[in-house]
């Protein structure tokens, strides 16, 4: 049809010239369907009908702007490598707001981030696309960006009038006589029978009603940390282990050397958590290992995973290769990951690509807990609350400052003799930091070191202590 169609408009010039002069309105058309037909030519935004007012043929079309260019599309960003959809959350704009480039003017939720929707151009919000709820996919149109004046409400072809359009009575009337009306046959609709109230599945708890009770729809973050954390408690052997470090020593470290610290590097010392669990892992490799098939990968990287509470749920950014920084690296890069994941603005890729994780559930006063594997690593080390407790010493029992550190591990994989193992080097690191100093300067470059013939320690590290505080980034003592 559209093959003929067009044929007779080339064979009859004066047909096509009073067409083409009927639809004057129309500047640019795309994908004109006539009866199962098409004509392709240029894209245009609004939908418009092709075919003069009383044509018994209406067609539609669509487009990306304006012959001006003045409307432009806010759509969907890429959102990562392994998302395909969102949840578009809400609108930071409202319809006839002024925004600049690159604003955000609504935010998508995601099963790992919060991601925004930037307007391309600086201008007026014309009017949205989409609805708050909608699932969306990259490239899907959110707005419709003006970007000299709002444009007037887009209304119906039967209700709109445009240019050309708006004829004088008499010829209105003329092509009225010659156009045949087209009335659609009046079809009764079959009266559907009531279907009776679906019953509920017999595993589904009835619950009883309550008079104080609401029901929100669940964010997608939190069905995706939902079912991450179930396929991982239904694929791995899960198996914790738990001891308990002093921590007076560490807390004097930090308690000594803290103003030095912040005034040079502009972080707090923390924990040292990353630097011993590196420790840790470098001790024990297989911790740092994971099961694929019928195989077992060993990674020679270290990337610890932080778990991050945020108010929207859990997110895990990943310190990369985190065998190579030393003390103010490691507390800088968990202070900006921390920051990016509670302002959320961090990225897909700072959150992937872990192999081992730590989680702190002392910061919100956890004295004790399991905490549940990340797959696709094969461990993770759980900290909790620092707690004055009663402790034998020499004999005497005098109160220190304690903490239960815990190790889940797959049972597959790990066995319980390196798994204590594990904790064991982190216990002796925490208690006593001095062998972690120790063990940088025998590990590494500091072949030039001095030792008296006593072996003792301490005078070994202060012999050294150059060295020792150029390893670890601090400003001289």
């Amino acid at each position: 049809m559209a093959s003929n169609l067009a044929r007779r408009m080339i064979r009859r010039p004066a047909a096509t010239l009073f067409l083409l002069r009927s639809n004057g309105h129309l500047r640019h058309f795309s994908h004109h369907i006539l009866l199962g037909g098409s004509i392709c030519a240029k894209p245009m935004r609004e939908t418009t009908t092709f075919l003069p007012r009383a044509s018994s043929y209406l067609l539609w079309s669509r487009s990306f702007a304006s012959e001006s260019g003045d409307l432009v599309d806010a759509v969907v960003p890429f959102m990562g490598e392994s998302i395909t959809d969102g949840t578009l959350a809400t609108f930071l704009k409202k319809p006839g707001d002024r925004v600049e480039v690159d604003e955000p003017i609504a935010q998508v939720e995601t099963d790992k981030v919060t991601i925004d929707v930037a307007s391309p151009e600086a201008g007026i919000i014309q009017k949205f696309i989409a609805k708050e709820g909608d699932t969306v996919t990259p490239g899907t149109m959110v707005a419709v960006i003006s970007k000299s004046a709002p444009a007037d409400t887009h209304v119906a072809p039967s209700d709109e009038k445009v240019g050309k359009d708006t004829k004088s009575p008499a010829k209105k009337e003329k092509i009225d006589k010659q156009m045949p009306k087209v009335e659609a046959p009046i079809k009764e609709k079959p009266k559907t029978p009531s279907l009776p109230p679906p019953k509920a599945s017999p595993s589904e708890p009835q619950l009883p009603p309550k008079e104080r009770e609401r029901r929100v729809p669940m964010p997608r973050l939190r069905k995706r940390v939902a079912t991450r954390l179930k396929d991982s408690q239904n694929t791995f052997a899960m198996l914790t282990t738990f001891n308990e470090v002093d921590m007076t020593n560490l807390m004097k470290l930090r308690s000594d050397y803290k103003d030095a610290f912040v005034e040079k590097h502009g972080v707090k010392l923390g924990l040292m958590s990353g630097f011993a669990a590196v420790s840790g892992l470098q001790n024990q490799p297989i911790i740092n290992a994971v099961i694929d098939g019928d195989d077992i990968i060993y990674r020679d990287c270290i990337d610890v995973s932080i778990a991050v509470g945020t108010p929207k749920g859990l997110v895990v950014p990943v310190i990369r290769n985190a065998d190579g920084m030393n003390f103010a690296e490691t507390e800088k890069e968990i202070n900006t990951l921390a920051k990016k994941a509670n302002n959320g603005t961090i990225s897909i890729d700072e959150m992937a690509g872990g192999t081992f994780t730590i989680s702190n559930g002392g910061v919100y006063g956890s004295l004790l807990s399991t905490p549940i594997i990340n797959p696709p690593q094969s461990a993770i080390l759980g900290m909790h609350s620092i707690v004055s407790r009663p402790t034998v010493v020499g004999g005497n029992i005098i109160p220190r400052p304690m903490m239960y550190i815990a190790l889940t591990y797959d049972h597959r994989l790990i066995d319980g003799r390196e798994a204590v193992f594990f904790l064991r080097r982190i216990k002796d690191v925490v208690e006593d930091p001095r062998r972690l100093l120790l063990d940088l300067l025998l590990g590494s470059s500091f072949t030039s070191l001095s030792f008296d013939s006593s072996w003792d320690l301490d005078s070994t590290i202060a012999s050294n202590i150059d060295l020792i505080v150029q390893s670890l980034g601090r400003p001289s003592l």
